[in-house]
Protein backbone atom coordinates (compact mmCIF):
# COMPACT_ATOMS: atom_id res chain seq x y z
CA UNK A 1 0.00 0.00 0.00
CA UNK A 2 1.21 3.68 -0.44
CA UNK A 3 3.44 5.22 2.11
CA UNK A 4 0.49 7.80 3.67
CA UNK A 5 -1.65 5.06 5.02
CA UNK A 6 1.29 2.90 6.41
CA UNK A 7 1.63 6.03 8.26
CA UNK A 8 -1.89 6.54 9.27
CA UNK A 9 -1.70 2.81 10.62
CA UNK A 10 1.49 3.72 12.66
CA UNK A 11 0.06 6.57 14.38
CA UNK A 12 -3.02 4.26 15.12
CA UNK A 13 -1.18 1.70 16.37
CA UNK A 14 1.33 3.66 18.45
CA UNK A 15 -1.92 5.75 19.77
CA UNK A 16 -2.89 2.50 21.05
CA UNK A 17 0.58 1.37 23.08
CA UNK A 18 0.08 0.77 26.70
CA UNK A 19 2.98 3.52 27.26
CA UNK A 20 1.05 6.36 25.52
CA UNK A 21 -2.12 5.70 27.21
CA UNK A 22 -0.42 4.92 30.55
CA UNK A 23 1.12 8.17 30.87
CA UNK A 24 -1.80 9.84 29.77
CA UNK A 25 -3.86 8.51 32.40
CA UNK A 26 -1.24 8.87 35.26
CA UNK A 27 -1.02 12.44 33.99
CA UNK A 28 -4.51 13.40 34.79
CA UNK A 29 -5.23 11.37 37.44
CA UNK A 30 -7.21 8.30 35.73
CA UNK A 31 -4.17 5.71 37.26
CA UNK A 32 -2.58 6.80 40.85
CA UNK A 33 -1.72 2.84 41.99
CA UNK A 34 -1.75 -0.89 40.40
CA UNK A 35 -5.68 -1.68 39.31
CA UNK A 36 -7.48 -4.16 36.83
CA UNK A 37 -8.99 -1.61 34.88
CA UNK A 38 -5.74 -0.03 33.41
CA UNK A 39 -5.77 3.26 31.54
CA UNK A 40 -5.27 0.69 28.29
CA UNK A 41 -8.33 -1.45 29.48
CA UNK A 42 -10.39 1.47 30.27
CA UNK A 43 -9.77 3.07 26.68
CA UNK A 44 -10.57 -0.29 25.17
CA UNK A 45 -13.20 -0.72 26.36
CA UNK A 46 -14.80 2.86 26.27
CA UNK A 47 -14.31 3.01 22.57
CA UNK A 48 -13.95 0.29 20.12
CA UNK A 49 -15.64 -2.15 22.97
CA UNK A 50 -18.81 -0.05 23.10
CA UNK A 51 -19.28 -0.04 19.21
CA UNK A 52 -20.71 -3.50 18.03
CA UNK A 53 -23.89 -2.68 19.82
CA UNK A 54 -25.85 0.40 20.05
CA UNK A 55 -26.58 0.24 23.62
CA UNK A 56 -23.32 -1.38 25.51
CA UNK A 57 -24.59 -1.76 29.14
CA UNK A 58 -21.92 -2.22 31.83
CA UNK A 59 -22.39 -5.72 32.44
CA UNK A 60 -21.65 -6.88 28.39
CA UNK A 61 -18.24 -4.23 28.87
CA UNK A 62 -17.22 -6.22 31.71
CA UNK A 63 -17.93 -9.26 29.89
CA UNK A 64 -15.75 -8.57 27.13
CA UNK A 65 -13.18 -7.66 29.68
CA UNK A 66 -13.55 -11.39 30.65
CA UNK A 67 -12.86 -12.52 27.12
CA UNK A 68 -9.41 -11.01 26.31
CA UNK A 69 -6.57 -12.88 25.59
CA UNK A 70 -5.34 -12.30 29.01
CA UNK A 71 -8.64 -12.20 30.70
CA UNK A 72 -9.57 -9.89 33.45
CA UNK A 73 -12.40 -10.46 36.00
CA UNK A 74 -13.72 -6.92 36.95
CA UNK A 75 -17.42 -6.06 37.38
CA UNK A 76 -19.79 -3.60 36.06
CA UNK A 77 -19.75 -1.70 39.45
CA UNK A 78 -15.97 -1.30 39.08
CA UNK A 79 -16.27 -0.14 35.36
CA UNK A 80 -19.25 2.24 36.94
CA UNK A 81 -17.19 3.77 39.64
CA UNK A 82 -13.86 4.33 37.49
CA UNK A 83 -16.08 6.78 35.14
CA UNK A 84 -15.24 9.78 37.17
CA UNK A 85 -13.98 13.15 36.31
CA UNK A 86 -10.32 11.83 36.36
CA UNK A 87 -11.74 9.24 33.68
CA UNK A 88 -13.42 12.51 31.72
CA UNK A 89 -9.86 14.32 32.08
CA UNK A 90 -7.77 11.14 30.52
CA UNK A 91 -10.31 10.75 27.86
CA UNK A 92 -10.37 14.53 26.97
CA UNK A 93 -6.40 14.45 26.96
CA UNK A 94 -6.47 11.18 24.28
CA UNK A 95 -9.07 13.47 22.38
CA UNK A 96 -6.53 16.04 22.44
CA UNK A 97 -3.70 14.04 20.95
CA UNK A 98 -5.66 11.61 18.18
CA UNK A 99 -6.80 14.92 16.65
CA UNK A 100 -3.37 16.16 16.48
CA UNK A 101 -1.66 13.29 15.22
CA UNK A 102 -4.30 12.28 12.78
CA UNK A 103 -6.15 15.02 11.64
CA UNK A 104 -2.89 17.49 10.31
CA UNK A 105 -4.49 17.93 7.06
CA UNK A 106 -1.50 17.36 4.89
CA UNK A 107 -2.33 14.59 2.74
CA UNK A 108 -4.33 16.11 -0.44
CA UNK A 109 -6.71 13.32 -1.29
CA UNK A 110 -7.90 14.98 -4.58
CA UNK A 111 -6.41 18.25 -6.32
CA UNK A 112 -8.96 18.45 -9.31
CA UNK A 113 -11.85 20.15 -7.52
CA UNK A 114 -10.52 22.79 -5.70
CA UNK A 115 -6.98 23.71 -6.95
CA UNK A 116 -7.44 27.15 -6.89
CA UNK A 117 -7.81 27.24 -2.60
CA UNK A 118 -5.13 25.21 -1.05
CA UNK A 119 -7.58 24.66 2.10
CA UNK A 120 -11.44 24.17 1.41
CA UNK A 121 -13.44 23.99 4.88
CA UNK A 122 -17.40 23.27 4.95
CA UNK A 123 -19.22 24.12 8.12
CA UNK A 124 -22.03 22.68 10.17
CA UNK A 125 -22.98 21.54 13.08
CA UNK A 126 -25.25 17.73 14.66
CA UNK A 127 -27.12 18.10 17.58
CA UNK A 128 -28.31 15.42 19.97
CA UNK A 129 -30.59 15.13 23.56
CA UNK A 130 -28.54 14.10 26.80
CA UNK A 131 -29.85 13.09 30.07
CA UNK A 132 -30.97 16.09 32.35
CA UNK A 133 -28.72 15.48 35.00
CA UNK A 134 -26.29 17.32 32.13
CA UNK A 135 -28.68 20.55 31.72
CA UNK A 136 -26.13 22.75 33.55
CA UNK A 137 -23.07 21.82 31.47
CA UNK A 138 -24.98 21.42 28.21
CA UNK A 139 -28.02 23.09 28.12
CA UNK A 140 -30.72 22.46 25.82
CA UNK A 141 -33.18 24.09 23.35
CA UNK A 142 -35.86 23.71 26.12
CA UNK A 143 -39.07 22.80 26.00
CA UNK A 144 -40.14 19.68 23.80
CA UNK A 145 -36.51 19.26 22.73
CA UNK A 146 -35.73 18.57 26.41
CA UNK A 147 -33.58 19.98 29.01
CA UNK A 148 -30.18 18.88 28.24
CA UNK A 149 -27.91 18.72 24.74
CA UNK A 150 -24.95 18.85 22.85
CA UNK A 151 -23.73 20.28 19.63
CA UNK A 152 -20.73 18.62 17.80
CA UNK A 153 -19.28 21.96 15.48
CA UNK A 154 -17.28 20.41 12.58
CA UNK A 155 -15.17 22.02 10.30
CA UNK A 156 -14.18 19.26 7.06
CA UNK A 157 -11.20 19.55 5.33
CA UNK A 158 -12.54 18.57 2.02
CA UNK A 159 -9.12 18.13 0.20
CA UNK A 160 -7.53 16.48 2.93
CA UNK A 161 -10.61 14.20 4.31
CA UNK A 162 -9.68 15.59 7.84
CA UNK A 163 -11.55 17.63 10.65
CA UNK A 164 -9.98 21.19 10.41
CA UNK A 165 -12.00 21.80 13.71
CA UNK A 166 -13.95 19.28 16.72
CA UNK A 167 -15.52 20.63 19.44
CA UNK A 168 -18.43 19.72 21.87
CA UNK A 169 -21.00 22.08 22.43
CA UNK A 170 -24.06 22.97 24.32
CA UNK A 171 -26.80 22.87 22.52
CA UNK A 172 -28.11 26.27 23.00
CA UNK A 173 -24.83 27.97 21.35
CA UNK A 174 -26.52 29.40 17.80
CA UNK A 175 -24.44 28.35 14.85
CA UNK A 176 -24.16 32.27 13.91
CA UNK A 177 -22.86 32.71 17.18
CA UNK A 178 -19.94 29.84 16.73
CA UNK A 179 -19.31 31.06 13.33
CA UNK A 180 -16.87 33.45 14.73
CA UNK A 181 -14.70 30.65 15.65
CA UNK A 182 -14.92 28.62 12.11
CA UNK A 183 -14.11 31.92 10.19
CA UNK A 184 -10.82 32.24 12.77
CA UNK A 185 -9.58 29.27 10.80
CA UNK A 186 -9.54 30.72 7.44
CA UNK A 187 -5.98 31.48 6.19
CA UNK A 188 -5.09 33.28 2.87
CA UNK A 189 -6.83 31.59 -0.29
CA UNK A 190 -8.98 29.17 1.58
CA UNK A 191 -12.18 28.80 0.85
CA UNK A 192 -15.12 27.95 3.78
CA UNK A 193 -18.66 26.82 2.72
CA UNK A 194 -21.50 27.46 5.15
CA UNK A 195 -24.58 25.88 6.24
CA UNK A 196 -27.17 28.51 6.06
CA UNK A 197 -27.18 28.73 9.87
CA UNK A 198 -23.78 30.03 9.99
CA UNK A 199 -25.19 33.64 8.19
CA UNK A 200 -23.16 36.67 9.54
CA UNK A 201 -22.13 39.61 7.57
CA UNK A 202 -19.58 39.47 9.79
CA UNK A 203 -18.01 36.66 9.54
CA UNK A 204 -18.55 37.77 5.59
CA UNK A 205 -16.49 40.46 5.74
CA UNK A 206 -13.46 38.81 7.99
CA UNK A 207 -13.22 36.41 5.23
CA UNK A 208 -12.93 38.57 2.29
CA UNK A 209 -10.32 40.92 4.49
CA UNK A 210 -8.03 37.69 5.56
CA UNK A 211 -8.33 37.36 1.41
CA UNK A 212 -10.18 34.19 2.19
CA UNK A 213 -13.44 32.98 0.29
CA UNK A 214 -16.96 32.17 1.02
CA UNK A 215 -19.93 30.40 -0.24
CA UNK A 216 -23.16 30.46 1.32
CA UNK A 217 -26.59 30.43 0.77
CA UNK A 218 -28.60 33.77 0.68
CA UNK A 219 -30.54 34.85 3.98
CA UNK A 220 -33.48 36.06 2.25
CA UNK A 221 -33.72 39.19 5.02
CA UNK A 222 -30.07 40.64 4.55
CA UNK A 223 -29.58 43.84 2.46
CA UNK A 224 -28.04 44.13 -1.11
CA UNK A 225 -26.39 46.79 -2.85
CA UNK A 226 -25.67 47.30 -6.27
CA UNK A 227 -23.59 50.20 -7.76
CA UNK A 228 -26.13 51.82 -10.29
CA UNK A 229 -24.31 55.20 -11.88
CA UNK A 230 -21.46 55.65 -9.73
CA UNK A 231 -23.31 54.86 -6.58
CA UNK A 232 -24.79 52.24 -4.05
CA UNK A 233 -28.45 51.51 -4.38
CA UNK A 234 -30.63 48.90 -2.63
CA UNK A 235 -30.81 45.80 -4.67
CA UNK A 236 -34.26 44.00 -4.20
CA UNK A 237 -34.25 40.85 -5.51
CA UNK A 238 -37.67 39.75 -5.71
CA UNK A 239 -38.39 42.80 -8.25
CA UNK A 240 -35.71 41.51 -10.52
CA UNK A 241 -36.49 37.94 -10.65
CA UNK A 242 -40.51 38.09 -10.84
CA UNK A 243 -39.63 38.52 -14.61
CA UNK A 244 -36.89 36.62 -15.32
CA UNK A 245 -37.09 34.36 -17.68
CA UNK A 246 -33.66 33.02 -17.70
CA UNK A 247 -32.89 29.89 -15.49
CA UNK A 248 -29.60 31.31 -14.44
CA UNK A 249 -28.72 35.02 -13.10
CA UNK A 250 -25.55 36.61 -11.32
CA UNK A 251 -25.22 39.99 -10.22
CA UNK A 252 -22.31 41.66 -8.41
CA UNK A 253 -23.62 43.17 -5.05
CA UNK A 254 -22.39 44.05 -1.80
CA UNK A 255 -23.81 42.36 1.17
CA UNK A 256 -24.94 44.66 4.33
CA UNK A 257 -25.92 48.20 4.53
CA UNK A 258 -22.92 48.65 6.85
CA UNK A 259 -20.73 46.17 5.77
CA UNK A 260 -20.64 46.15 2.68
CA UNK A 261 -19.26 43.43 1.47
CA UNK A 262 -18.02 42.67 -2.48
CA UNK A 263 -19.85 39.34 -3.71
CA UNK A 264 -21.62 37.95 -6.05
CA UNK A 265 -25.11 36.60 -6.07
CA UNK A 266 -26.03 33.39 -8.21
CA UNK A 267 -29.51 32.25 -9.04
CA UNK A 268 -31.08 29.36 -10.09
CA UNK A 269 -34.45 28.73 -11.29
CA UNK A 270 -35.27 25.48 -9.15
CA UNK A 271 -38.67 23.23 -10.95
CA UNK A 272 -42.25 24.12 -10.66
CA UNK A 273 -43.33 20.85 -8.51
CA UNK A 274 -40.23 21.95 -5.94
CA UNK A 275 -41.53 25.61 -6.53
CA UNK A 276 -44.89 24.61 -5.20
CA UNK A 277 -43.88 22.25 -2.39
CA UNK A 278 -41.71 24.86 -0.88
CA UNK A 279 -44.80 27.61 -0.91
CA UNK A 280 -46.86 25.27 0.62
CA UNK A 281 -44.85 24.89 3.37
CA UNK A 282 -44.54 28.74 3.63
CA UNK A 283 -47.93 29.15 3.66
CA UNK A 284 -48.73 26.23 6.35
CA UNK A 285 -45.85 27.73 8.61
CA UNK A 286 -47.00 31.07 8.35
CA UNK A 287 -50.58 29.96 9.02
CA UNK A 288 -49.90 28.40 12.52
CA UNK A 289 -47.79 31.80 13.55
CA UNK A 290 -50.92 33.75 12.39
CA UNK A 291 -49.76 36.04 9.60
CA UNK A 292 -49.66 35.43 5.95
CA UNK A 293 -46.26 35.46 3.97
CA UNK A 294 -45.70 38.15 1.75
CA UNK A 295 -45.09 38.22 -2.11
CA UNK A 296 -41.63 38.64 -2.18
CA UNK A 297 -40.60 35.96 -0.30
CA UNK A 298 -43.08 33.70 -2.30
CA UNK A 299 -40.86 34.64 -5.58
CA UNK A 300 -37.99 34.18 -3.95
CA UNK A 301 -38.72 30.53 -2.88
CA UNK A 302 -38.57 29.63 -6.73
CA UNK A 303 -34.99 30.37 -6.82
CA UNK A 304 -31.95 28.53 -4.98
CA UNK A 305 -29.76 32.06 -4.14
CA UNK A 306 -25.97 31.96 -3.58
CA UNK A 307 -23.73 34.60 -2.29
CA UNK A 308 -19.64 33.81 -2.95
CA UNK A 309 -16.71 35.98 -3.38
CA UNK A 310 -14.96 33.48 -5.55
CA UNK A 311 -14.50 35.44 -8.66
CA UNK A 312 -15.82 34.61 -12.18
CA UNK A 313 -12.56 33.64 -13.71
CA UNK A 314 -12.09 30.84 -11.13
CA UNK A 315 -16.41 29.60 -11.37
CA UNK A 316 -18.71 30.42 -13.67
CA UNK A 317 -21.67 30.55 -12.07
CA UNK A 318 -23.28 27.32 -13.41
CA UNK A 319 -20.59 26.05 -10.99
CA UNK A 320 -20.72 27.97 -8.11
CA UNK A 321 -24.24 25.95 -7.34
CA UNK A 322 -22.52 22.55 -8.14
CA UNK A 323 -19.61 23.48 -5.83
CA UNK A 324 -22.04 24.40 -2.76
CA UNK A 325 -23.80 20.72 -3.18
CA UNK A 326 -20.45 19.36 -1.95
CA UNK A 327 -21.81 20.46 1.48
CA UNK A 328 -23.89 17.99 1.88
CA UNK A 329 -20.65 15.49 2.42
CA UNK A 330 -21.01 16.78 5.89
CA UNK A 331 -24.50 15.54 6.36
CA UNK A 332 -23.17 12.01 5.19
CA UNK A 333 -20.54 12.68 7.71
CA UNK A 334 -22.94 13.17 10.88
CA UNK A 335 -25.03 9.89 9.39
CA UNK A 336 -22.19 7.65 9.95
CA UNK A 337 -21.46 8.91 13.82
CA UNK A 338 -25.60 8.58 14.61
CA UNK A 339 -26.29 5.30 12.80
CA UNK A 340 -23.19 3.50 12.80
CA UNK A 341 -21.06 5.21 15.63
CA UNK A 342 -24.13 5.68 17.79
CA UNK A 343 -23.10 9.23 18.71
CA UNK A 344 -26.66 10.01 20.54
CA UNK A 345 -27.14 6.53 21.63
CA UNK A 346 -26.25 6.81 25.33
CA UNK A 347 -27.22 3.85 27.80
CA UNK A 348 -26.51 5.37 30.80
CA UNK A 349 -28.06 8.92 32.64
CA UNK A 350 -26.11 9.90 35.06
CA UNK A 351 -23.78 12.82 34.66
CA UNK A 352 -20.33 11.00 34.78
CA UNK A 353 -20.92 7.87 33.33
CA UNK A 354 -23.31 9.53 30.40
CA UNK A 355 -19.93 11.61 29.29
CA UNK A 356 -17.03 8.97 29.60
CA UNK A 357 -20.06 7.05 27.30
CA UNK A 358 -19.98 10.18 24.72
CA UNK A 359 -15.89 11.13 24.84
CA UNK A 360 -15.45 7.49 24.35
CA UNK A 361 -17.43 8.01 20.72
CA UNK A 362 -15.91 11.38 20.33
CA UNK A 363 -12.59 9.28 20.35
CA UNK A 364 -13.47 6.78 18.10
CA UNK A 365 -14.76 8.90 15.52
CA UNK A 366 -11.27 10.58 15.56
CA UNK A 367 -9.97 7.19 15.37
CA UNK A 368 -11.75 5.94 12.62
CA UNK A 369 -11.78 9.16 10.81
CA UNK A 370 -8.13 9.18 10.61
CA UNK A 371 -7.99 6.12 8.00
CA UNK A 372 -10.16 8.43 5.55
CA UNK A 373 -7.17 10.85 3.51
CA UNK A 374 -4.97 7.46 3.07
CA UNK A 375 -8.41 5.42 1.61
CA UNK A 376 -9.74 7.99 -0.17
CA UNK A 377 -6.20 8.78 -1.86
CA UNK A 378 -5.92 4.47 -3.11
CA UNK A 379 -9.54 4.40 -4.08
CA UNK A 380 -9.16 7.84 -6.36
CA UNK A 381 -5.47 6.59 -7.66
CA UNK A 382 -6.15 3.52 -8.49
CA UNK A 383 -10.19 3.14 -9.21
CA UNK A 384 -10.77 6.87 -10.02
CA UNK A 385 -13.80 6.11 -7.26
CA UNK A 386 -15.28 7.93 -4.24
CA UNK A 387 -14.80 7.19 -0.61
CA UNK A 388 -17.79 6.71 1.13
CA UNK A 389 -17.02 7.50 4.80
CA UNK A 390 -21.42 5.41 5.58
CA UNK A 391 -19.47 2.54 3.86
CA UNK A 392 -16.02 2.82 5.70
CA UNK A 393 -17.74 2.64 9.13
CA UNK A 394 -20.06 0.58 8.67
CA UNK A 395 -17.55 -2.12 7.27
CA UNK A 396 -14.84 -1.46 10.43
CA UNK A 397 -17.73 -1.87 12.35
CA UNK A 398 -17.76 -5.48 11.60
CA UNK A 399 -14.39 -5.89 13.07
CA UNK A 400 -14.96 -4.23 16.31
CA UNK A 401 -15.02 -7.12 18.66
CA UNK A 402 -11.92 -8.79 16.73
CA UNK A 403 -10.46 -5.57 17.40
CA UNK A 404 -10.82 -4.79 20.99
CA UNK A 405 -9.06 -8.51 21.03
CA UNK A 406 -5.97 -7.32 18.66
CA UNK A 407 -5.59 -4.21 21.10
CA UNK A 408 -4.14 -6.42 23.73
CA UNK A 409 -1.93 -8.49 21.21
CA UNK A 410 1.58 -7.15 20.20
CA UNK A 411 1.67 -4.17 18.49
CA UNK A 412 3.00 -5.66 14.51
CA UNK A 413 -0.20 -7.95 14.90
CA UNK A 414 -2.44 -5.24 15.96
CA UNK A 415 -1.00 -2.63 12.79
CA UNK A 416 -1.03 -6.02 10.39
CA UNK A 417 -4.80 -6.93 11.85
CA UNK A 418 -5.42 -2.80 10.61
CA UNK A 419 -3.40 -3.33 7.46
CA UNK A 420 -5.83 -6.41 6.63
CA UNK A 421 -9.01 -4.36 6.94
CA UNK A 422 -7.99 -1.19 5.13
CA UNK A 423 -6.82 -3.71 2.10
CA UNK A 424 -10.77 -5.27 2.26
CA UNK A 425 -11.95 -1.99 2.33
CA UNK A 426 -10.31 -1.22 -0.69
CA UNK A 427 -12.93 -3.49 -2.40
CA UNK A 428 -15.56 -2.32 -0.45
CA UNK A 429 -16.06 1.23 0.90
CA UNK A 430 -16.04 3.52 -2.58
CA UNK A 431 -19.33 4.89 -3.50
CA UNK A 432 -21.61 2.73 -5.79
CA UNK A 433 -21.13 3.11 -9.65
CA UNK A 434 -24.86 4.46 -10.94
CA UNK A 435 -26.46 6.43 -13.35
CA UNK A 436 -26.93 9.63 -10.80
CA UNK A 437 -24.07 10.92 -10.79
CA UNK A 438 -22.63 12.27 -7.33
CA UNK A 439 -21.74 15.80 -6.30
CA UNK A 440 -17.78 15.42 -6.92
CA UNK A 441 -18.69 14.04 -10.18
CA UNK A 442 -21.01 17.07 -11.60
CA UNK A 443 -18.25 19.31 -10.16
CA UNK A 444 -15.34 18.08 -12.26
CA UNK A 445 -18.03 17.96 -15.22
CA UNK A 446 -18.93 22.05 -14.92
CA UNK A 447 -15.06 23.30 -14.17
CA UNK A 448 -15.49 21.54 -17.84
CA UNK A 449 -18.02 22.58 -19.44
CA UNK A 450 -19.48 24.98 -17.59
CA UNK A 451 -22.85 23.81 -18.61
CA UNK A 452 -25.89 21.60 -17.25
CA UNK A 453 -26.93 23.47 -14.43
CA UNK A 454 -30.81 22.65 -14.04
CA UNK A 455 -30.23 18.83 -13.57
CA UNK A 456 -28.41 20.04 -10.55
CA UNK A 457 -31.15 22.66 -8.85
CA UNK A 458 -33.38 20.01 -9.25
CA UNK A 459 -31.13 17.62 -7.27
CA UNK A 460 -30.13 20.48 -4.60
CA UNK A 461 -33.98 21.26 -4.36
CA UNK A 462 -35.61 18.35 -3.88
Amino acid sequence: MAEPEFSALTILTEFFSAAHIEASARRTGFVRRASKITGKLFVALITVGQWSTAKTSLAQLAAKAAQLCKPVDVSPEAIHQRMNRRALAFLQDLIQTAFAKLHTGDTVCEEGLFTPFPRVHIADSTGFGLPDSLKDHFPGAGGSAGQAGAKIQLVWDDKSSTFAHFALTPWNIPDNKYVDTVVSLARRGSLVLFDLGYFKLHAFAYLAAAQAYFLSRLNHQTTLLEARAGRLSRLEVAQVLRTESRPLLEKAIYLGAHERVAARLIAARVPAAVVNERRRKARASARKRGYTPSQSHLILLAWNLFITNVPGTVWAPATVGKAYSLRWQVELIFKSWKSYLQLATLPTKTANSTLCYLYGRLLLILLIYGLCPSLRVQLWTKKRRELSELKLVRHLQAFADRWLQMLFEPATALCSFLHRACTTAERLVAKASRKRRTSAQRLHESLHTQNDFIEFTMALAA
